[in-house]
């Protein structure tokens, strides 16, 4: 692990083994961090932030520092891909093309913010002169837990803007994907970040994780992952009130209207469930198409997710790579046969992929009803439930009906229209005529159930900032 600007081991020697999805195959061990292991990174955090050589950097020198780390993730493209292939399990040209470039952007995004930030001047009602004003403060020192569908990215949106802003991290990637997140380390070092001011643990969700949420020294926690995790961070952080980002899951709604564009909504959808084989917390898991184009539609759906080349990510024409884990496969075949057993009609797919690896075919069911767990809760894989609607209120209600709410698509020509149901559909991010993705400048969470806080954009860096305000009687 990287604490403190040095290389360590876990306190008591633990090890766990890094498995490559593909195939099963063991390809490396990391340390699996203790109890003492955590006190020691987040003081190693909490020193390095008193210490101030870090906050009180210059902005412009802090934004230099952020831009340099931009530019060796891109020096370092063709190894962060590796890595995240081997480890995850997606396809090279994926990590490639989309993790990598994507976290060598946002570091560069937000050096941009770290000669921006300002406070407020103000008139007050108090008699007397007075002069009063607000500063931005970075929160302290920052536990940064990631997921493992997108290892690199994801500590890249933790990352960036709490180093903008000021904070010092300790970072906790996913157990299954870690080795991105130790090169990130090397490669943060080298660039001259000072030592303990990214420290890299990694171990167990529920021992390491917990731990660092509950710790009293953890001034916020940021958190990509699932409800109930989440949920279980807002518990533990009851403990010193601690500041939290939670970006948590999903069950994405795709309207298709009568005029869209079909030659471009039906390649979008697919991609919207079977990329990065469904395992994105906004991928589009529930497609509502009008009943006069339905058969259409499914059909293109159905002729795409045939056509796709599963295999390992080593292999340049793979466009499907494996699931995470062998235990991953057997919950999203559980959420196939349990919607199956109640009723729902499986169009293609629904069975695990033949030889070694992970794999699970792209799979679309129909004839489901609101109240299947298919319908309700996250399956984070490539299976898509799709059904028609007639009444577009109906469509919407069905859209809406979910504890869920970060993102939502909409098909349509009229755009008219499409305004208003950006209005009235219950999602942080609406995507009209488009596919997934994100930008920097643009925030990015959920509502209900699917988050607190966003990333991205000036709301992102201000999750990691607290407002100090000074009244001076001149």
């Amino acid at each position: 692990m990287h604490i403190d600007g040095a290389w360590q081991p876990s306190d008591g020697g633990a090890r766990l083994d890094v498995i490559n999805p593909a195939n099963g195959a063991v390809i490396s061990t990391i340390a699996d961090a203790s109890l003492t292991d955590v006190d020691r990174a987040v003081a190693a955090a909490r020193a390095a932030f008193e210490r101030n050589d870090w906050a009180c950097l210059q902005p412009n020198a802090r934004g230099q520092l952020l831009w340099r780390i931009a530019e060796a993730i891109e020096a370092h493209a063709d190894e962060f891909a590796r890595l995240e292939c081997l480890d995850n399990g997606k396809p090279m040209l994926a990590a490639r093309r989309g993790d990598v470039p994507g976290a060598a952007d946002t570091f560069r995004y937000f050096a941009g913010w770290c000669t921006k930030i300002t406070g407020q001047t103000m008139q007050v009602s108090r008699p007397g002169q007075t002069f009063a004003y607000t500063l931005r403060e970075p929160l302290g020192v920052v536990a940064a837990i990631v997921p493992w569908n997108f290892p690199l990215l994801m500590a890249a949106w933790k990352l960036a803007p709490a180093l903008a802003a000021g904070c010092t991290v300790v970072l906790k990637p996913a157990e299954d994907t870690s080795l991105t997140a130790l090169r990130l380390a090397e490669v943060m070092a080298d660039c001259g970040l000072p030592a303990g001011v990214v420290n890299v643990i990694t171990g167990r969700g529920a021992s390491v994780g917990a731990a660092l949420t509950r710790h009293p020294g953890v001034d916020k926690v940021a958190f990509t992952g699932s409800t109930q995790i989440g949920k279980e961070i807002i518990a533990a952080a009851a403990g010193n009130l601690k500041k939290l980002t939670l970006e948590l899951g999903g069950k994405s709604p795709t309207l298709i209207l009568p005029d869209a564009d079909l030659a471009k909504a039906i390649p979008a959808a697919a991609m919207g469930i079977f990329h990065n084989a469904g395992q994105v917390c906004a991928a589009g898991s529930r497609l509502y198409v009008h009943a006069d184009i339905f058969d259409q539609v499914t059909e293109g759906i159905i002729q795409r997710a045939r056509a796709m080349r599963s295999g390992p990510g080593e292999v340049p024409t793979t466009e499907l790579g494996p699931l995470v884990s062998q235990r991953h496969r057997e919950r999203v075949h559980g959420y196939v046969a349990s919607g199956m057993a109640g009723g729902a009609q499986l169009l293609t797919g629904g069975a695990r992929g033949e030889g070694e690896g992970y794999f699970y075919e792209p799979t679309i069911l129909t004839g489901t009803t609101q109240d299947m767990s298919i319908v309700r809760e996250e399956i984070f894989g490539p299976v898509l439930v799709a059904e028609r609607f007639n009444d577009l209120d109906e469509a919407v209600q069905r859209a809406n009906d979910s504890d869920f709410g970060l993102s939502a698509t909409v098909w349509t020509t009229n755009l008219g229209l499409a305004h208003g149901l950006a209005r009235r559909l219950e999602a942080g991010t609406i995507r009209v005529n488009t596919g997934g993705g994100t930008d920097p400048n643009q925030p990015f969470g959920g509502t209900k159930q699917s988050g607190w806080g966003r990333e991205f954009g000036e709301e992102g860096l201000l999750e990691y900032m607290q407002t100090k305000s000074v009244l001076m009687t001149l």
